[in-house]
């Protein structure tokens, strides 16, 4: 079987570069979304804004496409910055200090992070998984590795935030690489059922 196009629908950089990684073992012809191409998120939780990007990044290309919504919910945050993770404020650097200052009269540090993923076809929705690390919010940043809130998420148990982890360890741990591994037979099955 020939590679089978599939659209990452994100312009991150980041985001990109560790689906490539991810979707290494798989036939796949990896391509991005078409440059300037914007989607407004307006769902309510990470899936719903990852079934949007998916249906509309597909609907425009008219190839397979797989998007994720992620993001930090905070516990003592009443679960911000949640699904405006990307939003919180304009640079990585502002987010950071924006949710340190927000987090300082808390002494509850516990947060999560999710990543819900869909892969939809036009206007149909193929699959769609979620997977989540939980962690606590360090006191300041810690690693050079990521992108993001890394490195202030220190993972449960572990000591070390996702910055200080190599890529290997996170895509074992983190909440994009547990999404992966539900997300694994899932495309086995899409793959298999594309060959008949």
């Amino acid at each position: 079987m020939d590679n089978v196009p599939l659209v990452i629908a994100s312009g991150n950089k980041g985001k990109i570069g560790e689906f490539k990684k991810l979707l290494d073992d798989f036939p796949f012809e990896l391509l991005t979304q078409p440059v300037g191409f914007e989607i407004e998120e307006t769902g309510n939780t990470f899936m719903e804004n990852a079934r949007i990007k998916a249906i509309a990044v597909s609907q425009a290309t008219g190839k397979l496409s797989l998007a994720d919504d992620s993001g930090l919910s905070v516990e003592a945050l009443g679960g911000a910055p949640g699904i405006y993770s990307s939003r919180y404020a304009s640079s990585d650097k502002q987010r950071i200090e924006k949710l340190l200052a927000d987090l300082k009269p808390f002494s509850n540090r516990k947060a999560k992070f999710e990543c819900a993923l869909c892969i939809a076809s036009g206007e149909k929705v193929l699959i769609e998984v979620s997977g989540f690390c939980e962690g606590l919010i360090t006191f300041f940043p810690k690693g050079e590795n990521g992108f993001g809130y890394d490195p202030i998420f220190e993972v449960s148990g572990l000591g070390e935030t996702y910055a200080e982890m190599d890529h290997q360890k996170k895509k074992h741990i983190g909440h994009r690489g547990n999404a992966f591994k539900l997300l694994i037979p899932e495309l086995n099955q899409l793959l298999g059922s594309m060959k008949k």
